[in-house]
């Protein structure tokens, strides 16, 4: 099955951590940290809605001026989530520059930001460009699990990890994965075509069999309601793929359980690996995983494949070596 979610290392494996994730047939992307993103293209950056960061250490949040300068003047809303404290520093880079002709723009521009505080508790800020983006408290918001947001299509959650400050890690998990079986459509007399998009969003939002779903094409030309029931065997249900996102994080016990519970089985694990592994002293006093730590957590939490990334500058000419060791852990081997 095609994945929906198509992750990428924005500024590869040696500079600011960020992962834009874009996701096939929507019109909306979302962000893991926002470092530099000055080599997204201004379609790509316009279409995130939602960003997960994972502390706001500069390397990690210095693209949100980038992103606000391409976004004012759109009616849009995007969706931050942090750790505690993080709605404060969302508001003085909002402050940082006047916004007194504000009644000029048609458009407004909102950024709802949650600060993950606890496993159950969700501090949420309001910022609008109408109102010169003054911060507006709104209702806590409960989680359960760890979970950030849960969507129709995907759900988010987060673990509050220590890098000398709260530092949280994120699994993206899709809904469910959907595939329609064109034989059977060819077998029924239905038609392909936007229609099937419909019947698959029905499925990942679990609607009723009697939600009934619009079949238009060349051999419906006038279209016809049919019950979502009658048309499950046209199509298969599996889990959908996870994608987790560990950064700056310290090789503490409490940490590698957190990690390895959220991360479990994810599809694809994009993990630091700030450090050689000879140097697992200086990555202790910096409070980062080693090339052999980021290795060993993939493993143990069962992930089918591990992305290494954050590599310190100090290693720079040398990525071959550094994927050697996290690999080497990851399968159990020498490198």
């Amino acid at each position: 099955m095609r994945p929906i979610f198509h992750p990428s290392l924005v500024n590869g494996r040696y500079g600011d951590p960020t992962i834009y994730v874009e996701t096939m047939f929507e019109k909306h992307s979302l962000l893991f940290d926002v470092g530099e993103i000055a080599s997204l293209s201004a379609r790509k950056i316009r279409r995130v809605d939602q960003i997960f960061v994972s502390h706001a250490h500069i390397d990690h949040f210095v693209g949100f001026d980038h992103l606000l300068r391409l976004l004012v003047g759109r009616e849009k809303t995007v969706q931050l989530y942090g750790p505690p404290g993080f709605a404060e520093r969302v508001f003085h880079k909002l402050q940082a520059y006047r916004w007194n002709l504000v009644e000029a723009y048609p458009c407004d521009l909102v950024f709802v930001v949650s600060e993950f505080e606890t496993p159950n508790s969700m501090p949420t800020t309001r910022f609008r460009l109408r109102k010169a983006f003054a911060a507006e408290p709104l209702a806590s918001q409960k989680t359960s699990a760890g979970v950030l947001c849960d969507e129709p299509t995907h759900r988010v959650s987060a673990a509050i990890l220590e890098h000398g400050t709260p530092c949280l890690a994120f699994a993206l998990q899709e809904a469910a994965h959907v595939n329609i079986w064109k034989n059977r459509l060819s077998e029924r007399g239905l038609p392909v075509g936007p229609w099937l998009r419909s019947l698959k969003q029905a499925v990942v939002e679990r609607r009723a069999d009697d939600h009934l779903v619009h079949i238009d094409g060349p051999a419906t030309s006038d279209g016809r309601l049919v019950p979502l029931g009658s048309l499950r065997d046209l199509l298969t249900v599996a889990a959908g793929q996870k994608i987790a996102y560990v950064t700056d994080v310290a090789d503490t016990p409490s940490n590698r359980a957190a990690i390895v519970a959220l991360v479990q089985n994810a599809d694809i694990l994009f993990i630091e690996a700030a450090f050689a592994a000879a140097d697992a002293e200086l990555a202790r006093g910096r409070g980062h995983l080693t090339t052999t730590a980021a290795g060993e957590i993939a493993r143990e939490a069962n992930v089918h494949r591990v992305e290494p990334f954050h590599f310190s500058p100090r290693y720079s000419g040398e990525q071959e070596r550094m994927l050697a060791e996290v690999m080497a852990a990851f399968r159990g081997s020498s490198a």
